[in-house]
């Protein structure tokens, strides 16, 4: 996707700052912008219209306007920028649990909302990225684990060295046209009902 091809979402309550974001936008070569004034019902307008990024500009950021902010940024998969003019460590740190890709303090200027766009997006799918990674490297860890309780168990139970025990488990899964894992989880679970 190209970067212009980009539909952004703006959640701003003042019309003079969202304008200001929507015109640094627009230079920026994004004409696919939606500006919504109330954050009352935004979870509604995310999920019809999917935007691939969302800009949140807040002046005066109280705890419950944040909070439920930071509700919805959790549940939303995409990058977030977000605009505020006063702040503080712990706001910070909320956000960036929440998953805020860009905090920016002080600084709402049409010149600089492409390059806080374009660093949301980067930051977004290299955390993307890691997330993806880390749940593939637990996945593998979780699968080595039960090939490793399924191996002990044939050792156990058909008196197998582990190289046959894996060799049997290996043959098994071509056999079946299943992941090693798989067979390794059913032989598992089988052991856990037999005893």
């Amino acid at each position: 996707m190209a970067k212009s091809d980009l539909t952004i979402l703006v959640i701003d309550e003042n019309a003079i700052r969202a304008s200001i974001i929507e015109e640094g936008l627009n230079e920026a070569g994004h004409s696919n912008v939606t500006i919504i004034h109330e954050v009352n019902g935004v979870a509604r307008i995310i999920e019809t219209q999917q935007p691939d990024v969302i800009i949140i500009d807040i002046e005066n950021p109280n705890r419950d306007m944040m909070e439920h902010l930071f509700q919805l940024t959790r549940t939303v998969s995409r990058p977030i920028a977000m605009f505020v003019d006063r702040s503080d460590t712990a706001l910070i740190e909320s956000a960036m649990e929440a998953g805020v890709s860009a905090y920016v303090v002080d600084g709402l200027k049409k010149e600089r909302v492409k390059s806080i766009l374009d660093m949301a997006v980067s930051r977004f799918n290299a955390f993307s990225r890691l997330q993806r990674e880390l749940a593939e490297a637990r996945s593998a860890l979780e699968e080595r684990k039960v090939v490793e309780r399924a191996k002990g168990i044939l050792m156990k139970m058909r008196g197998l060295s582990e190289e046959e025990a894996f060799a049997l488990l290996r043959q098994t899964a071509m056999n079946e046209k299943k992941k090693m894992a798989e067979i390794a989880q059913s032989l598992v679970t089988a052991a856990g009902l037999l005893s």
